[in-house]
């Protein structure tokens, strides 16, 4: 059997020598040629074409995908599949970001003159500056580590992470170049958890209409608590003669309410609620009123027009039930 400590330390050394070959990415990160390569990118009216064949695909099409999202266009073409049609995506005013850790990749060095006569041009990312693509590529970004982490020097591995790193570092640069904002990465992300956390405002998950527990202010304790455990909420808006919000009244107050020995017949629910209740208005993020909630730990909010009248109602099961959570 192989020992488990040993199998411990094989993977820890991968650890290392992978944060060595970042740290050496450093110094090619933080260049003119970084820099160049951002700003072609920047300055592209058309798309960003990623390609590279065996691990480098892999890596590129993960690298195409973060540029898509965060407001580069662009999408990964195989190279192999380029030389038989595909290359007719390409257009005169798209960049090519081209991986290759040898810089020798056949299947795109095919590709070089035609993309050449068409005035397209390249960003090679590779290991080796002195390598035919990094020759041929308008700008090179070397990603040349010390050692791969495979003791055989034939499994892509350091070079694959930082790969990988160097397209993120490309990426988030231009974000931030684009002043690229949350409600812009939410477009590119409408579905699962992180679409709702984006996209979800309060008017699509608050209970309203005739589903919004609502009282007046002159009626008793027992009549309140027959809005709440009819709209099932936990609570209650309590509004005044204008309609406009004056108070919440919720399962917790009730039971301090009964502890205190308060007739729940006779008092009004006036002298009971609790004035000044947190409140929301309908076209805040879900997310935002969930912040709001946990910061003040509270478990339900009233939802108010700019006149104070309550137009709706949400707890923290409505966030649960919508996926914000």
């Amino acid at each position: 059997m192989v020992d488990k400590s040993q199998l411990r330390q094989w993977g820890c050394k991968v650890i290392d020598i992978e944060k060595s070959a970042l740290d050496n990415l450093y110094q090619y990160v933080d260049s003119a040629e970084f820099a160049e390569a951002c700003e072609l990118i920047l300055n592209c009216t058309g798309k960003v074409i990623v390609m590279g064949m065996g691990k480098s695909g892999h890596i590129g099409n993960k690298i195409s995908a973060t540029l898509a999202s965060t407001g580069t266009p662009a999408f990964f073409v195989h190279p192999g599949e380029a030389s038989h049609g595909d290359l007719g995506v390409l257009a005169d005013n798209d960049v090519i970001l081209a991986i290759s850790n040898s810089g020798e990749s056949s299947e795109i060095l095919t590709l070089m003159p035609v993309i050449q006569r068409m005035g397209v041009p390249v960003i090679a990312v590779t290991g080796k500056p002195e390598s035919n693509m990094a020759r041929l590529a308008k700008v090179h970004l070397c990603i040349e580590v010390p050692e791969e982490a495979c003791p055989l020097g034939l499994a892509p591995t350091s070079s694959t992470t930082a790969t990988l790193v160097m397209g993120d570092a490309i990426a988030i640069a231009l974000l931030q170049a684009k002043g690229f904002t949350r409600d812009d990465f939410a477009m590119s992300h409408p579905g699962g958890a992180l679409g709702r956390k984006l996209l979800l405002k309060v008017c699509d998950v608050m209970h309203s209409g005739d589903d919004l527990p609502l009282v007046s202010h002159d009626i008793c304790i027992t009549e309140a608590l027959y809005e709440i455990s009819k709209k099932g909420l936990g609570m209650t808006a309590i509004i005044d003669d204008q309609r406009k919000l004056v108070g919440i009244f919720t399962d917790g107050d009730l039971r301090r309410v009964i502890d205190a020995e308060v007739n729940l017949r006779t008092t009004p629910i006036a002298d009971v609620m609790t004035r000044n209740c947190v409140t929301i208005t309908d076209g805040v993020l879900a997310a935002q009123a969930l912040q709001v909630m946990d910061s003040k730990n509270i478990n339900g909010l009233i939802v108010i027009d700019k006149d104070r009248h309550p137009i709706g109602a949400l707890n923290m099961l409505d966030m649960v039930k919508a996926g914000v959570i």
